[in-house]
């Protein structure tokens, strides 16, 4: 409801207010009339009819002139208060007979400066004050207050870069500290390493006893692990000479807790132990009794526990050693062309260092036995061989697999080409590495092994115990051919298993017209004596002489050997 003017107080002498204007919110506004405008009369809206006319004047009465343009008047005129709609207390101020010109936003014209009328505004009982606006003047003459401006909080256009700047600092600053805590959480981790690893360091040492201060010079004990504890994995590899005849027999040995490889050679005159407790040498258990007797017969004698036979032809030798590539060999003799058809021809292979071997000159060296030459001297030349073969053999357990499933080498069960991949390959990387040596097995003359052979190969390198076959289980007899009848071996090899004696059969040799049995200890005479009975041979063919191999006696067939009468 629209609060009203008590028009009652003007009538008591009260104070005088007349409407200026509306605020912004549609309220009027009064102000006071000064007490010169008092006795004047209110402002007539039916005044713009005319000049002076007044429709409601009385006797002649002279109307107040009023021009809303301020565009001059006809008369002297007093002074009345230009109408200002915003209350800001201007007024029009008539000079020389001219009204000062009119102005809605209550400016005064530019005609001359004009005094300010200090002026106050009406607040109205029971509603609340009006809402002054600021005084405007020339430029020249303002005087500027607080409560002329309004300030305005504007939105910072570049809030959002510094919010995200902030946003980024600190995700820097996070950053920062997370990279610390785990630089710290990294040097605490190193460090409780480094302790535990010195504090197992210094527990080692205490236990091996040579921690400073609580071991003695007089208490040394070899750490190391014995050599029974160590795991080794064993094969043996037969080289089948297909032209001349004859083997040759080596352990390869992967001595995997030592990291290291050894080519062992064993000797032909090697004594085995047969199933049946009868005594014979290696070059003939390999012919007679095959692969896996041969094998049992080594471990019974070694100690070992061979995994697998790697039979081993010399055209397979020589196919290998092309396919890698040649090898180079320390040669210790010149090897002859075996298809040379002439004397004077120049060696195959040619005695030096580091000399090149293609695979036919390989295999020529490896079976290679000059005259008046034992069979160990050969047996070297085979290990060097193999040595070197492993020097160039691929260490790739996979490409060693298809190298020996390419050739088609001779492999029997248990043992199978990737077995035999595998174990190539582990022996090639200790050999590239120089941890791989050759070894010879020391045999004695009798074929049984010495105290020498079993500590320095057999229990060092093998790992195991040297047991030879019981000299009292049987006499051994070694029997050469030379009756020029090849059935007469056999025959004579069954009379003398028959009769309780170990045969070793001697080969065959040029024809002779008596038969002889030589013994070589005096001791044993009288088993020689036993023998010459049992083969049906006179007792004159019994005589004191030399032994071959590691037999106990020999014998000759010679022409005058009748099987039919022993």
């Amino acid at each position: 409801m629209n609060d009203r003017y008590d028009a009652g107080a003007a009538g008591h002498g009260a104070d005088q207010y007349e409407l200026v204007g509306y605020d912004e919110y549609g309220r009027p506004v009064y102000r006071q009339v000064p007490p010169q405008q008092q006795t004047q009369q209110p402002y007539d809206s039916y005044a713009q009819q005319g000049y002076g006319y007044d429709p409601y004047a009385t006797g002649g009465q002279q109307a107040q002139q009023y021009d809303p343009y301020g565009g001059g008047d006809t008369g002297q005129q007093p002074q009345t208060p230009s109408y200002d709609p915003y209350g800001t207390g201007s007024h029009q101020q008539h000079t020389g007979g001219h009204s000062a010109s009119y102005d809605p936003y209550g400016r005064t014209a530019s005609s001359g400066q004009q005094p300010r009328v200090a002026e106050q505004t009406a607040y109205i009982p029971h509603q609340a004050g009006p809402v002054e606006e600021p005084v405007t003047q020339e430029r020249g003459d303002r005087d500027y207050r607080t409560e002329q401006f309004a300030f305005v909080e504007e939105p910072d256009q570049d809030s959002e870069d510094v919010i995200d700047w902030l946003k980024f600092t600190e995700n820097r600053t996070e950053r920062r500290e997370e990279a610390r805590r785990r630089a710290r959480a990294r040097v605490v981790a190193l460090v409780v390493v480094l302790a535990l690893a010195a504090a197992g360091g210094v527990g080692y040492l205490w236990y091996a006893g040579k921690l400073p201060g609580l071991s003695s010079s007089d208490d040394k004990k070899d750490t190391a692990t014995p050599t029974g504890a160590q795991k080794r994995d064993v094969i043996v590899v037969h080289l089948h000479n297909t032209k001349k005849g004859g083997t040759s027999t080596a352990l390869l040995v992967d001595n995997t807790t030592a990291k290291q490889g050894t080519t062992v050679l064993l000797p032909n005159a090697l004594a085995l132990s047969g199933d049946d407790g009868s005594t014979t040498t290696l070059a003939k258990s390999v012919d007679d009794d095959g692969s896996s007797g041969t094998r049992d017969e080594i471990d019974t004698v070694l100690g070992t526990e061979i995994q697998g036979t790697w039979r081993l032809d010399t055209p397979y030798l020589q196919n290998l050693v092309d396919l890698i590539g040649n090898i180079e060999v320390d040669t210790n003799a010149n090897v002859p062309d075996p298809d040379a058809k002439s004397k004077g021809t120049a060696p195959l292979v040619r005695k030096g260092k580091a000399q090149t071997l293609s695979g036919k000159s390989a295999v020529a060296y490896a079976t290679y036995q000059g005259s008046g030459e034992a069979q160990n001297a050969q047996l070297e030349r085979f290990g060097q061989v193999m040595q070197a073969v492993l020097r160039k053999l691929t260490s790739d357990a996979q490409g060693a697999t298809t190298t020996v499933q390419t050739l088609g080498m001779i492999i029997e069960p248990p043992l199978t080409d990737k077995d035999l991949g595998v174990f190539l390959a582990k022996l090639a990387d200790l050999a590239k590495g120089g941890d791989y040596k050759t070894a010879l097995l020391p045999v004695q003359t009798d074929g049984t092994l010495s105290a020498q052979a079993s500590a320095s190969v057999v229990k060092d390198v093998l790992g195991g115990t040297a047991k030879s076959p019981d000299k009292d289980a049987a006499i051994r007899v070694s029997v050469r051919n030379a009756s020029g009848v090849k059935d007469n071996t056999g025959k004579a090899r069954v009379v003398l298993l028959n009769g309780g004696f170990s045969f070793q059969d001697g080969g065959s040799g040029a024809a002779e017209a008596t038969s002889e049995v030589v013994y070589a200890a005096a001791a044993d005479k009288d088993d020689a004596t036993e023998v010459a009975k049992t083969l049906g041979l006179p007792a004159g063919a019994v005589s004191k002489g030399d032994v071959s191999g590691n037999a106990d006696v020999s014998v000759v067939l010679g022409q005058d050997y009748a099987p039919s009468s022993s």
